[in-house]
Parts: structure tokens; C-alpha cells; sequence
């Protein structure tokens, strides 16, 4: 995927969030730490640095979510990170209930709140970080 695939995604993905640009993803693919795994209708950026990895984003096709995409790019992603890491942590906010749900499928626990951190058009919604051990 390009940057501009990226962008164009991820755009559709996060209607109640700011979507990255094409160039935001191009900055984060120059760099030697982030990686980019992908899938038809959907994609997970993610960078490893000092045995840690980060989930930065995740992102499926509204037309194609409930289809398992991001729970097979979570699986790859974290496998992936595994090499280079040993734990890994994202961010998530607190009114997404599927993104949650598919964290602590995949073994995350909340560890912190960001109070107020996401913007939305009314209001303010709690950042939620949440951690995993990445497989052996």
C-alpha cells in the first residue's frame, strides 16, 4: 500500500477522529523503526524500538470490518514485533468499544487513562494505553 492508499483507508476508518495524511504516513514509513503490515481493506502501523513495539494505528475498510481483517493483522503485527520486542503498547479511545474488544482479545490490559485526549466535535474522550506481552 502507498501512502496515499494509507491516507484514503484510513480517512474512511476514523470518521470521529482526525485522519492521517498521505505525508503523515510517508514521515512514519521513512522511518527505520515503524513497520506497515497490510491486508486487502485494511492495515496496522506499528514501530519497535528499545524491545518495545507500539501499535501507532489500525485501520480496516468500513465496508469490510467485522470480517476478521484486524484481528489477523493484530496476530501478524504482534508475531512480527515479537522478533524485536518483547511488550507491546497502544492507545485507544475510550468510546471505541470494538478496538477495545479486539485489544484484550489479543491480551492487552489497561494501564493508564489519558483524561480528555481525543478531541470530538462536542466533547473530550479519555485516551486509554493499554499493554501485552508479544509472543515468545
Amino acid at each position: 500500500m502507498t501512502p496515499d492508499d494509507l491516507a484514503t483507508l484510513h480517512h474512511a476508518a476514523f470518521t470521529a477522529d482526525r485522519s492521517w495524511s498521505a505525508q503523515e504516513f510517508r514521515d512514519m514509513l521513512d522511518s527505520p523503526h515503524c513497520h506497515l503490515t497490510d491486508a486487502p481493506h485494511g492495515f496496522a502501523l506499528w514501530r519497535a524500538v528499545a524491545g518495545e513495539a507500539e501499535l501507532l494505528t489500525i485501520a480496516t475498510h468500513p465496508d469490510h470490518q467485522r470480517r476478521g481483517i484486524a484481528a489477523c493483522l493484530m496476530t501478524r503485527w504482534m508475531t512480527t514485533a515479537s522478533a524485536s520486542a518483547q511488550t507491546a503498547f497502544l492507545e485507544v479511545a475510550a468510546d471505541n468499544a470494538p478496538a477495545i474488544a479486539l485489544y484484550e482479545r489479543h491480551g492487552f490490559d489497561l494501564i493508564a487513562r489519558r483524561p480528555g485526549y481525543y478531541s470530538r466535535s462536542t466533547s473530550k474522550v479519555d485516551a486509554l494505553v493499554m499493554r501485552a506481552p508479544l509472543p515468545a
